[in-house]
């Protein structure tokens, strides 16, 4: 009988860094199931796209900012892995996330709130609620990003966010260790995608200054990050485990 390949979960993998990480573990033989927030037709498109790689993709809609939604998704999300004719999944990519930047006086009480349930309280419950569901010795990466290493003006509270999760991962590696499962994360540099509006794909002066900071000599794209973090994923990786990898071309070194 041949071996059941292994299933992911990504969560935001309808655009941007999440798609090209869904693609990447489809072509290496990977099940995929990721979420999406509202563009249903972009989430077919990637779904199509994985499946012509000859495994098996599912979009699921969730908002990874409403905890009080977690468990109808760990529910939907359970009965595909049983459609799928398994129990449990190997990969946890928590990669959705919202963009912010504003002077930190600017900055009010609903921002930093809507800041913190995506990206680390949302992190941190969704983890924990699917932690049942994962099979022993599986992977976890959680999305950081070059800003909780460096400090540019106007992330303050995006980078705090993204700085307490890496060290929320080091101690899920800790504790986790006794069941086999890693966590690391990754931490993208600027990359030419539709976040923070397009800023770093669309406007010319941005894409300049991006590209005088990093030492390779341009911005990022998402297929530098995605093929990355599927590789991460792979058998051949296994003894990495609780590191910050920074993705960036040598940002701001």
């Amino acid at each position: 009988m041949p071996t059941p390949a292994p299933i992911a979960l990504v969560t935001g993998g309808s655009r941007g860094l999440g798609r090209s990480t869904v693609l990447a573990l489809a072509a290496r033989g990977v099940d995929v199931v990721f979420t999406f927030n509202n563009n249903e037709a972009a989430a077919a498109e990637v779904v199509a796209a994985a499946e012509a790689s000859g495994t098996r993709a599912a979009a699921l809609r969730l908002d990874t900012g409403d905890t009080s939604r977690f468990e109808e998704f760990v529910t939907s999300f359970g009965e595909v892995l049983r459609g799928w004719g398994a129990e449990r999944f190997r990969f946890l990519v928590n990669n959705a996330g919202t963009s912010h930047h504003a002077p930190i006086g600017e900055i009010t009480e609903e921002d930093f709130d809507s800041l913190y349930r995506v990206h680390l309280k949302g992190v941190f419950f969704l983890t924990q609620r699917l932690l049942p569901l994962m099979e022993d010795g599986g992977r976890i990466v959680n999305i950081s990003s070059g800003l909780a290493r460096f400090a540019y003006p106007g992330s303050t509270a995006y980078a705090a966010m993204k700085g307490a999760v890496e060290v929320m991962t080091r101690y899920l590696a800790r504790e986790l260790g006794e069941r086999r499962i890693t966590a690391n994360v990754v931490a993208p540099g600027a990359v030419q995608t539709d976040f923070s509006g397009g800023i770093v794909r669309d406007n010319p002066e941005v894409n300049r200054r991006v590209a005088a900071m990093t030492a390779l000599g341009r911005p990022g794209l998402p297929d530098d990050i995605g093929p990355m973090i599927a590789a991460l994923l792979g058998e051949e990786n296994r003894w990495i485990n609780a590191q910050r990898i920074e993705v960036s071309g040598g940002m701001m070194i």
